[in-house]
């Protein structure tokens, strides 16, 4: 089956460029001009991957993805018209994926889509990991704490899936940031930072006091999983 993408963007020149452009790329593409048909598109069909435009009418795109976030964990790439650091920052906490500024080569896009289909596929292996209250579906992809999942998006799973298969481990931030690869990390290397801090949010996890997630200043993260830390 072709990757499905939905493009929520007010731009219906843009829509239709991009729609004409990525099929030919084997992607089945959905457009939308306001929030509210982007919603609904979203609620008749999940598609594997969403762009969104910050600047929307009714409701701006951050808006929008975190609406998004409260129910799907659907990969979202933000489209920014000015491509400030602060807009990639709040988009970022707010669980988008990736982000491209905009004037953008339409080539491009489409490497940052398959790279972040990429991100979603290369867990798909069979098993269970559990460390006490959590577990880790990695065929799912899906995170459970104490039974429930915490809806992790594409990036908070890479993170996390790397971290619990390196558990004792430091990893630095280069390296979590490459298995990231997608980010614009030589312009904003604070993604690794944000995304981190959402993964704990979302695990509880007291970054004085970790259970799962310790950082190690000056080197990294290193997953310690809830048995080994209490057996520190």
């Amino acid at each position: 089956m072709k990757p499905s993408i939905l493009i929520i963007d007010d731009d219906e020149k843009l829509n239709n460029m991009l729609k004409d452009y990525l099929s030919d790329f084997g992607f089945s593409i959905f457009t939308a001009l306001e929030p509210g048909e982007g919603f609904k598109i979203l609620g008749e069909k999940l598609p594997d991957l969403i762009i969104l435009d910050i600047m929307l009418p009714h409701m701006n795109g951050f808006e929008v993805c975190k609406t998004i976030r409260k129910t799907h964990t659907v990969p979202i790439i933000m489209l920014t018209a000015r491509g400030e650091v602060m807009d990639k920052i709040v988009g970022l906490e707010l669980g988008a994926d990736d982000y491209l500024p905009k004037p953008f080569e339409p080539r491009e896009l489409v490497a940052r889509i398959q790279s972040v289909l990429r991100r979603t596929q290369q867990d798909n292996q069979s098993g269970i990991e559990t460390f006490g209250r959590l577990a880790i579906d990695y065929k799912k992809r899906a995170v459970l704490l104490d039974g429930k999942d915490i809806g992790l998006t594409t990036n908070e799973f890479t993170a996390l899936s790397l971290l619990a298969k390196n558990v004792g481990k430091v990893l630095s931030r280069d390296r979590i940031l490459d298995a990231l690869r997608g980010m614009e990390c030589e312009a904003f290397n604070r993604s690794v930072d944000i995304t981190m801090s959402r993964v704990r949010q979302k695990l509880k996890d007291d970054p004085k006091d970790p259970t799962f997630i310790k950082t190690v200043w000056g080197a990294g993260y290193v997953f310690i999983g809830e048995c080994l830390a209490d057996e520190a």
